[in-house]
C-alpha cells in the first residue's frame, strides 16, 4: 500500500518534470561549470539559467543569487558572517525561529560573537512588531535581525514588510528564512527591506541538498566556505549541477501554477479541518489557523487520551506519515521547541498535517477515518 503522505512541510515529493530537467545532467553532460571548454560551458549555461529563474521568481538580480547545500548553509552564513564581515554586535530573533537559526545563535552568543536579543511572539506565534522596534530602539551597535517569513510547525506568517521597515528605520540588516514561503506566496524584493533570504528546492517539490542564499547587492559579505572562486567568489566547491537544474525547474512549475495549487491545496486544509472538528470534541489548532497562515499546515491538537504517546507511530503502522513537529528534530525526546515556548497543553497530541497538489480529498477522508479508529 503506498503511504498517505501528509509531510509536505519536512520535504516534498520530487515533480516529474524536474528529475526529466535533472537526468542529461546526471548522464552526458557531466561537466564542471568552472571548465573552460564546450562540455564544461554547457554546464555553465544550464547553471546560470537557473539562477535566472530564481531572481526572476523575486525580482531581483542574477548577481544577487548565490547556490548553497541547503538553507541550513545558507542561515549558517548569514548570522556567521554579518557578524565578522559587518560588524555586527547585536543579532535579534524570535524563540520559535527554525533550529537552524535559533541554535546558530545561541552558539555565536556563547561563545562571546554577539550579544542575543529575542524578540516577542504572541499566542499564535507570530512576530510582534511593536517588541522588535522596542527592543532596536535601546540597542547601541549595529544588529541583525533574524525573522522566518513562516513558522515551518504551525504555519504562521510573518509581516515581513512591516519587519523590514522597522528594522530599516533603525538601520538593521534583515535576513529572513523563507523556506515555507518561497514558491508558495509572491515574493517582490523590490518590494521589500530584506538583505538576506534563504530558499530550499526540496521543499516545492526540487531535489534535496540544493538551496540559495539572497544577498541584496548593497551589502557585502566574504565567503564562509573557502578554497576556491566558484558562485563569484562567494562559495568555494564544484556547484551541485544536476541539484541546482533541478531546482530552477521546480521555481519554474512552481512560478506558473501557483495560484491554482494556493486555491486547491487550500481547499484541502480546510477540508480536513472541518472533518476533524466534526469527528472530535476539543479538538484545537495550534497557530493562526484562520488567519494568515501557511496553506500548506494544518497543526492539529487532539484531547488528551491514553494513545497520544503512540498516535504518531500509529498513524504510521495505518500508512500515514505526519510529524509532532519539525523533521529536523526527529528523534529529540525534547518536544517542539514552538510548542513549548506558545505553553501548548503537553497532555494533549500535538501533530503536523501538511499538505501538497498530490494530495486528495478522498486520502484526507482516509487519514480522519483512521484517526477515529486509533483515538476512538
Amino acid at each position: 500500500m503506498t503511504p498517505i503522505y501528509l509531510d509536505n512541510a519536512a520535504t516534498t515529493p520530487l515533480h516529474a518534470e524536474v528529475l526529466e530537467a535533472m537526468l542529461p545532467f546526471l548522464r552526458g553532460n557531466f561537466g564542471n561549470p568552472s571548465a573552460i571548454h564546450s562540455v564544461g560551458r554547457k554546464a555553465r549555461t544550464a547553471v546560470e539559467r537557473s539562477r535566472k529563474a530564481i531572481a526572476n521568481a523575486l525580482n531581483a538580480s542574477t548577481g544577487e543569487i548565490f547556490f548553497t547545500s541547503s538553507a541550513t548553509e545558507g542561515n549558517n552564513m548569514v548570522l556567521t558572517c554579518c557578524i565578522r564581515d559587518l560588524e555586527v554586535e547585536h543579532l535579534i530573533v524570535s524563540p520559535i525561529e527554525h533550529h537552524c537559526v535559533l541554535h546558530t545563535a545561541e552558539h555565536l552568543a556563547e561563545c562571546g560573537k554577539i550579544k542575543l536579543h529575542l524578540v516577542a511572539v504572541d499566542e499564535v506565534g507570530r512576530v510582534v512588531p511593536e517588541s522588535l522596534e522596542k527592543k532596536l530602539s535601546k540597542i547601541k551597535g549595529k544588529t541583525l535581525v533574524s525573522i522566518m517569513n513562516a513558522n515551518n510547525e504551525i504555519g504562521t506568517i510573518n509581516d515581513i514588510k512591516t519587519i523590514g521597515a522597522i528594522c530599516k528605520q533603525y538601520g538593521a540588516y534583515l535576513h529572513s528564512d523563507t523556506v515555507q514561503t518561497f514558491c508558495h506566496y509572491p515574493i517582490d524584493l523590490q518590494e521589500l527591506d530584506i538583505d538576506f533570504m534563504v530558499g530550499s528546492a526540496h521543499k516545492f517539490h526540487g531535489p534535496k541538498g540544493i538551496g540559495f542564499l539572497y544577498i541584496n547587492g548593497d551589502v557585502k559579505i566574504n565567503p564562509m566556505i573557502l578554497g576556491g572562486s566558484q558562485e563569484r567568489n562567494m562559495r568555494a566547491g564544484t556547484e551541485n549541477v544536476p541539484g541546482i537544474i533541478g531546482m530552477g525547474k521546480a521555481v519554474e512549475i512552481a512560478q506558473a501554477n501557483m495560484l491554482e495549487e494556493q486555491t486547491y491545496i487550500l481547499g484541502l486544509k480546510k477540508y480536513m479541518k472541518q472533518q476533524l472538528i466534526e469527528k472530535f470534541d476539543g479538538i484545537k489548532f495550534n497557530g493562526d489557523v484562520d488567519g494568515n497562515s501557511l496553506y500548506t499546515v494544518l497543526n492539529t491538537s487532539f484531547p488528551p487520551h491514553p494513545k497520544n504517546d503512540m498516535l504518531l507511530i500509529n498513524l504510521d503502522i495505518a500508512g500515514i506519515c505526519a510529524s509532532g513537529g519539525s523533521a529536523c528534530s526527529s528523534g529529540v525526546d525534547a518536544g517542539s521547541h514552538v510548542l513549548n515556548h506558545l505553553a501548548v497543553d503537553t497532555n494533549r497530541a500535538n501533530v503536523r498535517f501538511s499538505f501538497s497538489k498530490y494530495n486528495t480529498q478522498a486520502e484526507i477522508d482516509i487519514v480522519v477515518e483512521k484517526l477515529g479508529e486509533i483515538l476512538g
